[in-house]
């Protein structure tokens, strides 16, 4: 009698589907997940690499928005920056954001620059192999001075 119920055990297929499900549903939720993430990733230094871009430009053509008197404003072009970044959802310190008029970008001087250096969070860090303090992103721009 024994022998006969492991024999039926072994044939049945009720449960099959289920047991297939536990199985795939773990590598499919950690490459959905770690494709969501990544993309989110990619995003967030797109949106920094503008944000940068748009300082950059604001400072070199010395707009209102960053300039103060008419002169190059390292605290104005800072603000215009977080503004910029807080528009896309993305929250800058001044201690993110590094911001001067007269530097020197691919061996050519006379160029305003934006720097911005940020870390990327994400609530699923060890499941896609990031590491847990997060991912630093650090972006910059330059944009030739008019004046």
């Amino acid at each position: 009698m024994k022998r006969r119920s492991l024999r039926g055990f072994g044939r049945a297929r009720g449960g099959a589907t289920a047991v297939e499900f536990a199985l795939v549903i773990g590598p499919f939720l950690l490459l959905m997940f770690g494709v969501i993430e990544f993309g989110r990733l990619m995003w967030t230094r797109q949106a920094l690499q503008q944000a940068a871009m748009a300082g950059a430009r604001c400072a070199g053509v010395l707009n209102s928005s960053c300039a103060s008197s008419g002169a190059f404003s390292s605290a104005n072009t800072v603000t215009y920056v977080q503004g910029l970044s807080s528009g896309w959802g993305i929250t800058l310190t001044t201690s993110n954001i590094t911001a001067t008029n007269s530097t020197t970008c691919a061996g050519v001087s006379g160029f305003s620059q934006v720097a911005i250096s940020y870390t990327f969070q994400t609530p699923v860090a060890v499941l896609i192999g990031l590491p847990s303090a997060g991912y630093p992103l650090t972006v910059s721009a330059c944009f030739p001075n008019q004046s």
